[in-house]
């Protein structure tokens, strides 16, 4: 493999100068001189290395995205907005899995500030762990003391700028659709209690709920397909009266419908977040909708501008209930 000092000999100059041309440094030089050095490039097929261009240059090129897991459709939806602006402003995307640790993002924060990168997005729920929350507000202030910039979606009280999806509201949205169909008693299947997107959307429903004389009994598991199904077959078995369930996300509602087809039975079913797949399954499901792209493109949009002011930028996005077909009133659930 060529190095930098093989390019620098075939176009008969110094391996600063070299450097220089390769690095886009602003020192002018000749363009002759220019075109010796990339035409020695291209014959000898020298690959840069990106550190040392980084270290070269005045500018950082890669940004890091800290996402709970890539492999959720919740997080793929919104890498793929983070991407979209990344690409388009030439810069290099670093994508990091947390797995909903926080010990795990405070090392992703000190390895993605250790390779100097631009911004960091830290995308998903936050913690209701105080200490958790405090240190990862220490790292994240370090970091922006060199000169990087945070942007985080969907976390409360972070440093940096935000962008905040309406969770309590979607799940109000949820509950006084259910409620107004007749359902008095609402089964919640939600995520890990430790996290601020249960606890937001969990308000909203209890909220609903309250406003119309319902009750609503609440089951944690993990956010996931397998978590809402193995819930739902027990609800199911244990309980031959319900009528609906609120679950707050897609992935377990897919796995409440596929529950309640096992059981032979028919219940209202609602999600959250409106994922694509949400059309396709049968019944179609009915679903709380936060344009997730959107919420990436927003994110890496105000990581990659300067703020005008000392004041971090928050922007709320709102949720909206797309009736599909996986609702019905109380008094009308298929037999």
């Amino acid at each position: 493999m060529a190095t930098l000092a093989d390019v620098a000999r075939h176009a008969g100059v110094s391996t600063a100068t070299a450097s220089r041309i390769i690095n886009g440094s602003p020192k002018p030089v000749t363009e002759q001189l220019r075109a010796r050095v990339l035409a020695a490039v291209a014959e000898l097929r020298y690959v840069p290395n990106a550190h040392a261009q980084m270290l070269a240059r005045s500018n950082r090129n890669a940004v890091g995205v800290i996402v709970h897991d890539v492999s959720d459709p919740y997080f793929a939806e919104i890498t793929r907005g983070l991407q979209r602006v990344a690409t388009a402003n030439g810069r290099l995307v670093i994508i990091c899995n947390s797995f909903r640790d926080p010990g795990r993002e405070m090392e992703y924060i000190d390895l993605l500030h250790a390779h100097q990168v631009a911004a960091i997005v830290i995308a998903g729920s936050g913690y209701l762990d105080s200490a958790a929350a405090s240190e990862l507000d220490d790292r994240m202030r370090a970091f922006e003391a060199t000169g990087g910039r945070i942007a985080v979606i969907g976390r409360h009280q972070h440093p940096g700028d935000a962008v905040l999806p309406a969770n309590e509201e979607g799940g109000y949205l949820a509950g006084k659709h259910l409620c107004e169909l007749g359902h008095t008693t609402i089964a919640a299947i939600a995520g890990p209690p430790s996290l601020t997107t249960t606890v937001d959307r969990l308000a909203g429903l209890h909220r609903a709920a309250t406003e119309h004389g319902a009750t609503v009994h609440v089951t944690h598991s993990d956010f996931t397909r397998d978590g809402g199904e193995a819930i739902t077959g027990k609800l199911l078995a244990d309980d031959p009266s319900l009528t609906a369930i609120a679950a707050l996300n897609d992935s377990m509602a897919v796995g409440a419908l596929a529950a309640m087809r096992t059981a032979g039975r028919h219940i209202s079913v609602v999600g959250f977040d409106d994922m694509p797949i949400a059309r396709d399954v049968t019944p179609a499901l009915t679903s709380v909708r936060l344009p997730l792209t959107e919420l990436g493109e927003r994110a890496m949009t105000l990581a990659l501008d300067p703020a005008a002011g000392d004041a971090p930028r928050v922007e709320h996005v709102p949720a909206e209930l797309i009736l599909r077909d996986s609702t019905w009133p109380r008094d009308q659930l298929p037999r």
